[in-house]
């Protein structure tokens, strides 16, 4: 059975590239019919920011990407769901401490007692011969009564791996055969001086004891792999299948991080960027399931999904295109659905709207919209009588005498009207222009600017039909009013 696993650090928010990462796992388990599984990697204790672990265990039905197993938040505690937990990892200290004694009794590890003052002496020694900077074994020659006494003394320590010379290959589902030179890598800390492991241990041994058959992740983590398939030969056991997936870039072609804006996804959710807009877009970040089609729902990603055709090269973000999408993905929804999704950032911004007029309202602004935030700024010529300039009525060669007269025969019209739909409204009125051989600008944009209070706007039936029949008709007789 396929099982793949994501597994953040809880370190801060979830990078968009993180989302990416956790997306293709999804889509790969879901294609096969397998198990996805999220694990929380939160043994550099350095790094720990405190909360982050329940921020990421909320977005994830936040977006839509439910996992099978691991950690989840039941009526505010925390939960193991799953038989191979628990899954976090400050949860598993005895099981790494047991595996890593495993590995020094097999001569595959080996205790480290130099200080950080003697490892930066050595690293300055290298870089001024220009050097590979890595240990210099030192603690490799000590004997076991030299280790005996030390231990016994409880001298500050760590473990390493004692890699062997060489050279490792591995399959890269993405890039193909990659193969390392030992000299290349070093003596990797397996379990540090507070006695947690680092991230090398950790993330071999829980991915064999979860029954990991791919590791889907980022491409930063090349470089480590062939510690980690040393780890799996120095253990016995089959090393899982690996996929390093690219880059995301900036428009330079510099690597997208934290420091360069807001790449994190909850600070689009509160933006008010749909989930399925940031899953659609994310997906198509070094994917592309068919040249003609850019939007797709969660479903048509996991059916079209292909993890031998990711693309190796680093994908540049385009935030525009995310602009698009979701707007794109936002006319897809019904005006009930929007009204559902844009309250809270009323409700934020104290904005009281009928839920009637605001869907009615949706209904003419989804258009103009790109994120569901801009419904405060869009709903206000809705819910306020707009503030103009009488002259604003008048349209190009005509005037003031022309506009009041044209506003006071819409009006007599509305006064009158039984179907208030737009297509009731405009067909009223288009057939009142032909019969009194009118023109088109001058009725229509004085009503028009009678109703938004702007020059450019809606037009004035999708205007009048969000407003209704009694606020369209007061609006008018406040144009009149400017006019006389």
């Amino acid at each position: 059975m396929i099982r793949v696993r994501f597994a953040p650090s809880p370190t801060g928010y979830l990078h968009i590239g993180g989302l990416r990462t956790a997306l293709y796992n999804y889509l790969f388990a879901r294609k096969n019919n397998g198990a996805f599984l999220l694990r929380i990697e939160d043994t550099d204790r350095e790094r720990f920011v405190e909360g982050a672990t329940e921020s990421l265990l909320h977005i994830f039905p936040r977006v839509g990407l439910n996992y099978d197993e691991g950690p989840k938040l039941i009526d505010g505690k925390l939960e193991q769901a799953g038989n191979v937990g628990p899954y976090i990892q400050s949860l598993r200290l005895n099981l790494y401490k047991t595996h890593v004694m495993e590995l020094i009794e097999k001569g595959h590890a080996y205790y480290c007692f130099c200080s950080s003052d003697e490892l930066a002496s050595q690293r300055k020694e290298q870089e001024m011969l220009k050097l590979p900077t890595k240990y210099n074994r030192h603690c490799l020659k000590l004997t076991k009564e030299e280790i005996a006494r030390k231990l016994e003394l409880n001298e500050p320590h760590v473990i390493r791996m004692q890699v062997p010379e060489g050279e490792s290959s591995f399959n890269d589902v993405v890039r193909g055969k990659i193969t390392i030179n030992h000299a290349e890598v070093d003596d990797q800390i397996l379990l540090k001086s507070d006695g947690f492991p680092t991230y090398h241990l950790a993330n071999v041994v829980d991915d064999h004891l979860m029954n990991i058959t791919h590791v889907i992740r980022a491409e930063e983590w090349i470089s480590s792999t062939p510690k980690h398939v040393l780890l799996y030969q120095m253990f016995g056991w089959n090393a899982p299948e690996f996929a390093h997936l690219p880059l995301l870039l900036n428009s330079d072609r510099s690597k997208l991080s934290k420091r360069q804006g807001d790449v994190a996804t909850e600070d689009y959710l509160e933006k008010g960027y749909l989930p399925e807009a940031l899953i659609n877009f994310v997906a198509l970040m070094g994917h592309n399931p068919k040249g003609d089609q850019e939007l797709y729902t969660l479903n048509e990603l996991v059916e079209l999904f292909d993890l031998t055709k990711v693309n190796p090269s680093g994908a540049v973000v385009n935030f525009e295109k995310l602009d698009w999408m979701n707007a794109q993905h936002m006319k897809r929804k019904t005006a009930n659905e929007l009204a559902d999704l844009c309250q809270p950032f009323l409700d934020r911004a104290g904005k009281s709207v009928d839920r009637s007029v605001l869907e009615r309202v949706l209904k003419v602004e989804v258009e103009r919209m790109t994120t569901l935030a801009d419904i405060v700024d869009r709903v206000e010529m809705y819910i306020a009588q707009p503030e103009y300039d009488a002259q604003l009525l008048v349209w190009k060669k005509a005037d003031e005498a022309d506009a009041k007269a044209q506003l006071t025969g819409v009006q007599s019209i509305m006064e009158a009207l039984q179907d208030t739909t737009k297509e009731g409204i405009e067909a009223t009125i288009k057939a009142h222009i032909e019969q009194n051989g009118l023109s088109n600008g001058n009725v229509l944009w004085p009503l028009r600017v009678a109703l938004s209070g702007q020059s450019q706007s809606p037009g004035p039936f999708e205007l009048a039909e969000a407003l209704g029949k009694e606020e369209v008709l007061r609006r008018i007789a406040v144009a009149i009013a400017k006019l006389s």
